[in-house]
């Protein structure tokens, strides 16, 4: 089969290889991809910026497709299955916090950047039916992050004020629309005008662009202040954060993009009881209310481009570049 592999090569990191098709052990299945999805991490992992890299490892956290076969102590019923993929592998016992050994497709495991992927028959999930192949294999990764940052960590309800930052990013985007959903207020910023624009024709309130001065001001003016704020970067803009919460308002942060920063307004923050909470992707059970918070509400990802398997790398080459905005789509099957 077709897999994309990361290589020991001095300049090629990715390349497009052949490879053995796997057959599904005891209780896996072996699903035939029609889709899958770029995420930041896999252009981190091709420059070398994720830790614990393994050479020869097929890439590939997201994706979506047909359940081909099925090991031993699998339902043959299973076979022929319209499925998305929960890529969590050992998230453990706590529901509150990961595992030590917890990892997710795509390295040290082969994950979905294949023609076939192999993978436990817990793991899959009935793809939406209103969604698009290319749809439903966008969802994986990001999705799980901005539910859990949404709901489980940032307990947003309707009627409350969230900002979130970067809305350029895929994460934040599922953020925004899960939000939206809830029927919470919603606004966003980013460095870009027209994803702006975007954010706000897809129903967020307000956008406040963070490269011009006092934007904080505006915010804080146009909202009233926030009960919720989901952010990906940290550094320090959390003191910016801080000064716009409402009393015991809750900052979410599943990245740190922008380092620490270099100091806390631990002042403001005891007073007006305000939480500073991390998060990070989400646990199997929150993967399958995910899927069915996005049944019940038709929630449709945002997609950037739609490319053919044989073009991936381009893909990976546009994130790098970046001004994408939605997720860089592969069709496989």
């Amino acid at each position: 089969m077709k897999a994309l592999v990361l290589v020991d090569h001095p300049e090629n990191k990715i390349q497009l290889l052949e490879v053995e098709k796997p057959s599904p052990a005891e209780g896996k299945v072996l699903i035939k991809l029609k889709a899958a999805a770029l995420n930041r991490r896999d252009q981190w992992i091709r420059e070398g910026k994720y830790p614990n890299i393994q050479m020869n490892t097929i890439l590939g956290s997201d994706g979506a497709g047909i359940v081909e076969e099925v090991g031993a102590g699998v339902s043959s019923d299973l076979i022929g299955n319209e499925v998305i993929i929960n890529p969590n592998i050992d998230w453990g016992e706590n529901p509150k916090v990961q595992s030590k050994a917890y990892h997710i497709l795509g390295m040290p495991t082969n994950g979905t950047f294949a023609e076939y992927v192999e993978v436990e028959a817990s793991k899959i999930h009935q793809k939406p039916a209103h969604l698009s192949w290319e749809e439903a294999a966008s969802i994986p990764l990001g999705g799980l992050t901005a539910f859990r940052a949404v709901f489980t960590q940032g307990q947003v309800a309707a009627g409350q004020n969230v900002l979130i930052s970067g809305a350029g990013g895929g994460v934040a985007q599922f953020t925004m629309l899960c939000a939206l959903a809830a029927q919470a207020n919603v606004y966003v910023t980013s460095g870009s005008a027209d994803k702006l624009e975007t954010c706000i024709r897809l129903g967020a309130k307000s956008g406040f662009n963070y490269k011009t001065e006092d934007w904080q001001k505006e915010a804080l003016q146009a909202s009233g202040g926030f009960d919720v704020v989901i952010d990906s970067a940290g550094g320090d803009q959390i003191n910016d954060f801080i000064k716009m919460m409402k009393p015991s308002g809750r900052i979410v942060f599943y990245g740190a993009t922008n380092g620490t920063p270099q100091k806390l307004d631990m002042f403001r923050m005891f007073w007006n009881q305000i939480t500073l909470q991390g998060s990070t992707m989400g646990n199997d059970q929150e993967f399958e209310q995910m899927i069915a918070f996005i049944n019940k509400h038709k929630i449709k990802p945002i997609l950037d481009s739609v490319r053919p398997f044989s073009e991936i790398i381009s893909a990976f080459d546009a994130m790098k570049e970046g001004g994408t905005f939605g997720k860089l789509v592969i069709r496989i099957g």
